[in-house]
């Protein structure tokens, strides 16, 4: 086949095709008649998706294969007789067997289906299964990476359905917990094949506004076939990406679609997702007056037991009459003062006798007392500090002496020695 731009291809071994210019240009009828040509050489495909804008009025029923997990779809025709056999409905799983063919006229390209088989709900549940591993494995159902809802928040995003008992359960029962909360309300398809692009525009259209504190998406149950879009792995991932925390209540207990293991906070119900994005006024009012009741409480018993605490310091002897004790030392102090000056009068009195007794003893049996009784100190040499005279035989005749008395010293000289 030659391309638009003249280049040659396939690689079937013919010759070269003329390339063409602006001079030298393809009618259309010649391209699409090689297009056409091009796509007849292509053999038959199994196709799976899921089916849209399904029309079969006349003996052609012309449908759309939408692929869940893209903005991706392809054109089916098929006998009208082969839809109503099959029972197909739009936003079923189906596979589909069938020939690409290229309409001549309209330039259009479609599958033109031969067989069709739809996708069962154990099928279904067991590619959910097989999506759920994947996805944790890659992280998205982590603890560590949910995040706290606001405890107040001022704006919240809800996305669902128009007009549904979910928009009515959680504005109405939000509001009626927390008055002064408000919503930014974004209405979807909850179901089909419309949902996810709906729901993923949505979301990223409240997580990018700044007031939106937390998201709700809401929905009020449904067969498995109805929650299907909420296992789809674009919103999961579209929901993990979310800066702003995200609450999912899509169904009733049993029903656990994906989002809800990917979503920060899972509740129950619409009902449930009310009570667990804003406190209620009244309990909260409540339990405030009871903690304010309580700090009361406390707060006078700690002034009570303080006071009483200072009562009884109070009532203490030192504190009643600081004085009194100092009144009592003050005696002891006077009485231990007499006390040691009486004391000290009797040492010194008792050291003065003691001294006085040592003193006459030491005059009674010192020289001078001895010199009184007519003795006297004979010294050889005229000087004070001459040796004293002990035997007469240490005098000579001549010699000059000193002889002391009581009263005084007198000299004399040795005429002769007996």
């Amino acid at each position: 086949m030659t391309g638009a731009s003249g280049a040659t291809g396939g690689g079937t071994g013919a010759a070269p095709e003329p390339t063409t210019s602006a001079e030298s240009p393809w009618p259309v009828r010649t391209v699409a008649l090689k297009v056409s040509k091009w796509i007849d050489r292509l053999g038959p495909v199994w196709v799976e998706g899921q089916l849209t804008q399904l029309s079969a009025r006349t003996g052609t029923a012309f449908l759309t294969l939408r692929d869940p997990a893209a903005d991706v779809s392809l054109s089916l025709t098929a006998p009208t007789q082969l839809v109503r056999e099959k029972a197909l409905t739009e936003g079923q799983r189906v596979v589909v067997h069938g020939k690409f063919s290229f309409f001549f006229g309209r330039g259009t390209l479609s599958l033109r289906v031969d067989e069709v088989r739809a996708v069962g709900v154990g099928e279904l549940l067991a590619r959910i299964e097989r999506l759920r591993a994947l996805l944790a494995a890659e992280g998205l159902f982590d603890a560590a990476r949910k995040r706290r809802l606001p405890r107040l928040p001022s704006c919240v995003g809800l996305i669902t359905g128009r007009a549904s008992a979910a928009e009515h359960d959680v504005v109405t029962v939000a509001t009626t917990r927390w008055p002064a909360v408000s919503f930014r309300v974004e209405n979807t398809a909850t179901q089909g094949v419309q949902a996810v692009p709906q729901i993923l525009d949505a979301l990223d259209a409240l997580d990018r506004d700044p007031a939106v504190e937390v998201i709700v998406i809401a929905r009020g149950g449904g067969s498995v076939e109805d929650l299907l879009p909420f296992s789809d792995e674009a919103l999961c991932r579209g929901i993990a990406r979310c800066r702003t925390p995200v609450v999912t209540a899509i169904g009733h207990e049993p029903d656990t679609p994906l989002v809800d293991h990917v979503a920060d906070v899972r509740a129950a119900t619409p009902t449930d997702a009310a009570k667990r994005i804003v406190p209620d006024l009244a309990e909260e009012t409540a339990h405030l007056a009871a903690l304010r009741t309580r700090a009361r409480r406390a707060l006078h018993a700690w002034v009570e037991r303080e006071d009483a605490l200072i009562a009884r310091l109070c009532a203490r002897p030192v504190l009643a009459d600081p004085l009194r004790t100092v009144d009592a030392r003050a005696g002891e102090i006077v009485a231990l003062t007499d006390r040691a000056r009486r004391t000290v009068d009797r040492g010194l009195r008792e050291r003065e006798a003691d001294i006085r007794h040592r003193r006459a003893s030491l005059t009674a049996l010192g020289p001078a007392a001895t010199l009184t009784r007519g003795y006297a100190i004979v010294q050889r040499g005229g000087e004070v500090g001459s040796p004293v005279l002990r035997a007469a035989a240490d005098a000579a005749p001549g010699d000059v002496l000193r002889v002391r008395l009581a009263d005084g010293a007198v000299t004399a000289r040795v005429e002769a020695a007996e």
